[in-house]
């Protein structure tokens, strides 16, 4: 999920912070940095790299700006040629499992100890592979939520949907009035799946995508997945997005625009989202329109309706073509991240703090009321489940993003769907 740790302002090309650096650092002790534009989180990031550059004249971290589909296809790229940047921005999952298992990435357990020791564990193990350590957070945990626009629910008379039935339900309403009930950027594909990951868990429990990661034959026909691929296309079928929700791109926060303009009234998106609604419309906020809700449950299933979805964090990973002083100056800037005044600026930008402890951060600040929600929701959690994109190999990934965007489509039936994904485990 580009999920991404910040959702792209729209920018397609690089937007260099500090200057044209080499991929691995320079030879004086650089290094160098790529990251994900958009919202808040690249507020908090820039902030960061210039106050560390601002206090180390010798170990200057040079960073390059990318959207986030355009950072996922260089970054492949720059790994497999041996020219990627000293800090790999990143999601963990299988795709960290490979750059370990292929010697692109260092282990960083030592110099991060005092890093690591900050974060709620269950988000830690996100970057760490057999034990060590090889990626470390570098912003807030990110469940996926359901946002809606309080001023549209009010007029329409509608209840927050705590259950699979009270949304369609509300889809129908929405839809009646001439309001798009639910928006979706579907061009996005990574969106979509969303919506698959948190129905597959209220139909049938982690455990049935348990067995998918695990490569178990078979795993994709249990029947919780055709019931979900099913709900799907009924949302569809029933206007619940829309009828353009194809072209709706994320990159340029065309799904939250939807929302803070009064076009839709929901939107499943991850916590950054949250950020670009600060963004991209403070007054909407500020005027305590946007409302925020946990998935609803689905009648029937036997998920635990406590687990969430998303990511767990973004990491950063040390390259291992870097030279050994840009490999020293990451790991030095790693070294002791989540200072208090690095979760402060988590907290300030709407982002929900990935470390212990933090409700004294959170509590009296203007963002408390989305950010105690959002930590709440994954402390209390049975279960946070990563982005299946993220989860899955990358060759497998691609294939899963485009079966998704046909199923949503109505291109491709859910047995169809079933049976090209188990194609995928050898």
């Amino acid at each position: 999920m580009a999920s991404i740790g910040a959702i792209a302002m729209g920018a397609s090309l690089a937007l260099s912070a500090c200057g044209g650096a080499k991929p691995g650092g320079g030879a004086d002790g650089s290094a160098s940095a790529w990251a994900v534009t958009g919202g808040t989180h690249e507020q908090i990031w820039r902030t960061s790299f210039d106050k560390w550059n601002e206090a180390h004249a010798d170990a200057q971290i040079n960073v390059e700006w990318f959207a986030n589909d355009a950072y996922k296809e260089k970054v492949r790229t720059a790994i497999g040629s041996d020219n990627a940047p000293t800090l790999i921005f990143g999601w963990g999952g299988a795709t960290l499992k490979d750059y370990v298992s292929s010697g692109k990435v260092v282990d960083i357990t030592d110099a991060t100890q005092q890093t690591v020791a900050k974060v709620i564990p269950s988000i830690a193990e996100g970057g760490k592979v057999d034990g060590k350590v090889y990626g470390v957070p570098n912003v807030g945990t990110q469940p996926v939520v359901l946002y809606y626009n309080k001023q549209l629910f009010d007029q329409a008379g509608v209840a927050v949907p705590t259950t699979y039935d009270e949304l369609l339900a509300a889809v129908d309403t929405f839809k009646a009035q001439g309001t798009t009930p639910i928006a979706l950027a579907g061009a996005s594909k990574w969106t979509n799946m969303m919506w698959l990951e948190y129905l597959l868990d209220r139909n049938g429990g982690s455990e049935v995508f348990n067995r998918i990661a695990e490569g178990q034959a078979g795993a994709w026909s249990d029947p919780a997945v055709e019931t979900t691929l099913t709900q799907v296309q009924d949302l569809v079928r029933a206007g619940a997005f829309g009828d353009a929700f194809g072209s709706v791109v994320a990159d340029n926060n065309a799904d939250v625009a939807l929302v803070h303009t009064g076009k839709a009234a929901m939107l499943l998106q991850g916590s950054w989202a949250y950020g670009t609604f600060l963004t991209d419309s403070p007054d909407f906020v500020k005027a305590g329109n946007l409302g925020f809700a946990a998935f609803p449950t689905v009648a029937g299933g036997v998920g635990d309706p406590s687990a969430v979805v998303g990511n767990q964090s973004n990491f950063w990973s040390v390259s291992a073509s870097a030279s050994p002083d840009a490999q020293t100056a990451a790991k030095d800037y790693l070294a002791d991240l989540f200072t208090d005044e690095y979760v402060k600026s988590i907290v300030d930008g709407g982002d929900i703090p990935p470390t212990i402890d933090a409700q004294k951060f959170i509590k009296g600040t203007e963002q408390e009321e989305f950010v105690g929600f959002g930590y709440d929701l994954v402390l209390d959690s049975s279960n946070f489940q990563l982005s299946w994109d993220q989860e899955l190999d990358s060759a497998t990934s691609q294939v899963l993003l485009d079966n998704i965007q046909q199923l949503f489509a109505l291109s491709m039936t859910p047995q169809q769907f079933i049976d090209s994904m188990n194609a995928t485990i050898k």
